[in-house]
C-alpha cells in the first residue's frame, strides 16, 4: 500500500527559523545612527536658524542707524570730474550728501563761475526748471548773518529767481526744490580765483532743510 502524505502539512515546515544575533546586532546599530543623523539635522538646522536670525537682524539694526541730516555745513565747489562724462558735485538736501551731476537724483545745487563780464561772479544754480532762490538779506559780518540765519523760522516769498547770483559772504537766502521742499542757507565763505588758469569756484553754506514742505524752520 502506497502511503499518500500531504507535503504541506509538514510539520517542519512550520518552524521558525531562529533569529541569527548578528541581525539583532545590526538592527540595533541602524536604530542608532538613523537617531544620530536626525538629532545632526535637527541641531544643523537650529544653527541655520540662528545665524540667519542674527544676519537680518545686523541689517535691520544698520538699517535702522541710518539718519538723514536735515542741517549741517557743507563745502561745494566747481570742480570738473571725468567718467561716463563730465561731472560736477553739488548738493542733494533731501539726502544731506555731497553727489554728482552723473546721480539720479542729482543735486539741488551747484556753484557756478559766471565768467560773462568781469570781476567773475560766483552763482549758485538748480536744475528742476523753476526759480529757486530767494535772497533774504546781505549782512555786515558774520556774526549778523548768523544771528539773522538762527532767528529765521519762518518767511514768504513772492518773488523767486533762477539762480542764487552773484553770492557772497554773509548772504542768506532760501533755496525751493522741485518738489516744493525748502531750505535755508546762510553763506559761510566763498573763493572765486583763478587756479592754474581755471576758473575756480567754491561755497562753504550752513543749511537746515525743511523736509515738510512748509517755510517754516525749527
Amino acid at each position: 500500500m502506497i502511503s499518500c502524505r500531504n507535503e504541506t502539512s509538514s510539520p517542519a515546515l512550520h518552524h521558525h527559523l531562529p533569529i541569527q544575533p548578528w541581525l539583532l546586532h545590526d538592527n540595533h546599530l541602524t536604530e542608532q545612527y538613523n537617531n544620530f543623523f536626525v538629532l545632526s539635522l535637527q541641531t544643523d538646522m537650529k544653527r541655520l536658524l540662528f545665524i540667519l536670525t542674527a544676519i537680518i537682524f545686523a541689517l535691520t539694526s544698520c538699517e535702522e542707524e541710518v539718519t538723514v541730516r536735515t542741517e549741517g555745513t557743507d563745502t561745494i565747489d566747481n570742480t570738473t570730474y571725468t567718467g561716463s562724462t563730465y561731472f560736477v558735485y553739488g548738493f542733494l538736501f533731501s539726502t544731506g550728501k555731497l553727489v554728482s551731476t552723473e546721480n539720479n537724483p542729482g543735486p539741488d545745487i551747484t556753484v557756478y563761475v559766471n565768467k560773462d563780464n568781469t570781476p567773475y561772479r560766483l552763482t549758485l544754480q538748480a536744475d528742476n526748471l523753476k526759480p529757486s532762490f530767494y535772497k533774504v538779506g546781505e549782512y555786515a559780518d558774520e556774526s549778523s548773518a548768523k544771528a539773522a540765519f538762527d532767528n529765521l523760522k519762518t518767511v514768504s516769498v513772492t518773488n523767486w529767481i533762477d539762480m542764487a547770483d552773484p553770492i557772497a559772504d554773509n548772504q542768506v537766502w532760501i533755496y525751493r526744490s522741485g518738489d516744493e521742499k525748502y531750505t535755508k542757507l546762510r553763506i559761510v565763505s566763498t573763493k572765486n580765483e583763478m587756479q592754474q588758469l581755471i576758473a575756480y569756484g567754491e561755497c562753504t553754506f550752513q543749511w537746515v532743510h525743511q523736509p515738510d514742505g512748509s517755510l517754516t524752520f525749527p
